[in-house]
């Protein structure tokens, strides 16, 4: 679900808009970085698949041992975009992450369902299955849309500014499309979370084990860094096998399938917005969210 960013400025005139999302190899690490600072990286349909083919090229090179997803600017990711001009969710593109058919032609719950199926479940649930560690390196808000690219990632490594939200509760919806609250976080705090729409501080996640390090802003780059090249240094398939092998523990533990449950409960929420409040949202716009969640 989106997250409130800054309220959107006129789009430049005269110029195209920057690559949303850059990829670089430095040895064996790719890094793959969101490039949307202007509106602290949120996340339209041209970043979520630019991501998509970042994860796929890193994946198919192999001198690539480990990724690396950051962002540009002074946030990871404030959410899914509700409000840039750059705003594209009524467009079609080319679907990867499953066998929905094209939203953009479509109305109401149906559309709904079928782009996001694609675009967030579906995206989400693919790049968690990158055959090689991926870590976040977290700065600034990672919120709402946000969480689902952090918690993807196999580690996370956070600066000490970092503060992390999911607010759409005050949409009357359950939580992001990727539900994976109750295994990042205990169920309880899970439930404080989601229930006050509170950031949680970096030094709060990591006690909580939702984030493995944190580190003074300054030393980010570096640590995540240091951590990357020491992963790199393990084989290729052993990396491989073991992050499968814990991925699958967390499914045997109900991660898939309680995803799927929730995601009919986050679309019948939005159903519901939509009979009794001006959209699917609840009627909440950037500037609302924003000054609601200050």
């Amino acid at each position: 679900m989106p997250a409130a960013h800054d309220s959107p400025e006129a789009a430049p005139t005269g110029a195209e808009a920057p690559e949303p999302v850059l990829y670089e190899r430095r040895g064996p690490v790719a890094y793959v970085t969101m490039n949307r600072p202007r509106y602290r990286n949120a996340q339209n349909s041209a970043m979520t698949y630019a991501l998509d083919a970042a994860f796929y090229r890193a994946a198919d090179d192999s001198e690539v041992k480990v990724v690396v997803l950051a962002g540009a600017g002074d946030h990871f990711s404030a959410g899914h975009d509700i409000g840039t001009p750059e705003r594209d969710a009524h467009l079609p593109f080319e679907r990867r992450a499953g066998l929905w058919w094209d939203h953009s032609d479509k109305q109401g719950a149906e559309s709904r369902f079928a782009r996001e199926s694609e675009v967030y479940l579906g995206m989400c649930r693919r790049w968690r299955e990158l055959p090689k560690p991926v870590i976040a390196s977290v700065h600034g808000a990672c919120v709402a849309g946000g969480l689902m690219l952090a918690w993807v990632c196999d580690l996370i490594v956070a600066s000490d500014d970092a503060f992390f939200a999911d607010p759409v509760v005050r949409m009357g919806i359950p939580g992001v499309e990727y539900f994976a609250h109750p295994w990042v976080m205990p169920p309880r705090v899970a439930k404080e979370f989601l229930f006050t729409g509170d950031r949680m501080s970096a030094r709060r996640a990591h006690e909580v084990g939702m984030v493995n390090r944190v580190v003074p802003r300054t030393e980010l780059a570096g640590a995540t860094d240091e951590l990357a090249l020491r992963i790199a240094e393990m084989p290729r398939l052993g990396l491989a096998l073991t992050k499968r092998a814990v991925n699958q523990a967390e499914d045997l533990q109900g991660l898939h399938t309680g995803m799927d449950s929730v995601f009919g409960l986050h679309h019948l929420a939005h159903a519901h917005n939509a009979e009794t409040a001006k959209d699917s949202l609840g009627g909440l716009d950037v500037r609302a969210m924003k000054e609601a969640n200050a």
